[in-house]
């Protein structure tokens, strides 16, 4: 599907809430469980020529919400590649700016929107993928998702 005209911003409704400060009382176990997925991609990604970890943000308490990786040149495959490679092998990864917003259909002829104004963006936007990281994903999973992203 393809976003075709400008959106709103709609907020949760009371049940919706009332889920969420549920949750609240397992958030800290949660993030927990992903910092310590998200070391595990970190240390094995390092190895692996041609894909980069982005840097954890600055910020006081990370929430490991997101692991998005960078696929350089140096790497076999474009980052479509990868995406196409995981998803045969049954692992849902997410090309993450993709599309940029400036290439949806109500925003693509506005001349801010030219590629040549956006040339850092568009390059990041064709190399970003998230693998997936939540607190239940299991080691043989973790182990299967770093198997075929290994060239």
């Amino acid at each position: 599907s393809e976003v075709i005209t400008e959106g709103v911003n709609y907020k949760m409704n009371e049940f919706q809430a009332a889920v969420g400060l549920l949750q609240l009382d397992h958030v800290d176990g949660y993030i927990i469980k992903r910092s310590i997925i998200s070391d595990i991609y970190r240390k094995s990604i390092k190895e692996i020529e041609g894909l980069k970890c982005t840097p954890l943000p600055p910020v006081i308490r990370n929430n490991y919400a997101y692991f998005p990786i960078l696929v350089e040149d140096s790497y076999p495959l474009s980052r479509d590649e990868l995406h196409e490679k995981l998803w045969s092998g049954g692992i849902h990864t997410r090309r993450y700016f993709y599309p940029l917003i400036t290439q949806f259909p109500m925003y693509r002829n506005l001349p801010s929107s030219a590629v040549a104004n956006l040339p850092v963006a568009t390059m990041i936007a064709s190399k970003v993928i998230c693998l997936p990281i939540y607190p239940d994903l299991s080691k043989t999973d973790i182990d299967r998702i770093l198997d075929l992203i290994t060239p």
